[in-house]
């Protein structure tokens, strides 16, 4: 069997396939602080439900994050970091502390469906260029939003 991982150069800090992951973990982070804002401001009649969902997604993203950030590492670049610059580098919107519980889970459908156009444009990138790890890791994290964008979009039928 062939060695397909592709070769990591020197300076991969500008390449298509790391500044795609870098958007995706800042995209990741911005998602985490917001669904962790939801965690702790939901309330009303489906609180406990809600506070729980909340909780899993962020737990879950926490451990993400550091993956994809690894898989940078891994490419040779440096992850981002910093709330300030992630902020800065993330294209999401922010959502009110006093949104209402159906508010929340609207924003947060929106935010997931965005995270998974990021995940989807680093997965064509890395296709194209024969990273099949970083494809894998793309897909691997797009089904977990995709899985999550259905339960937020059942929660508001």
């Amino acid at each position: 069997m062939t060695d397909r991982t592709p070769e990591i150069e020197e300076n991969t800090q500008d390449s298509a396939v790391v500044k795609a992951l870098r958007q995706v973990v800042a995209d990741s982070y911005a998602l985490l602080g917001q669904t962790h804002l939801c965690h702790w401001n939901v309330r009303g009649p489906s609180f406990f439900s809600l506070h729980n969902a909340f909780e899993e997604q962020y737990t879950e993203l926490f451990t993400a994050i550091d993956e994809l950030a690894e898989r940078i590492r891994a490419l040779g670049a440096l992850a981002p970091g910093g709330l300030q610059n992630l902020a800065t580098m993330a294209g999401m919107e922010e959502i009110s502390e006093d949104a209402s519980s159906q508010e929340m889970v609207a924003h947060l459908l929106r935010a997931n469906q965005k995270l998974v156009g990021d995940l989807m444009r680093a997965r064509d990138l890395a296709g194209e260029s024969g990273d099949v790890e970083t494809e894998d890791l793309m897909i691997a994290r797009a089904q977990v939003h995709q899985k999550t964008i259905w339960m937020l979009k059942s929660f508001l039928a």
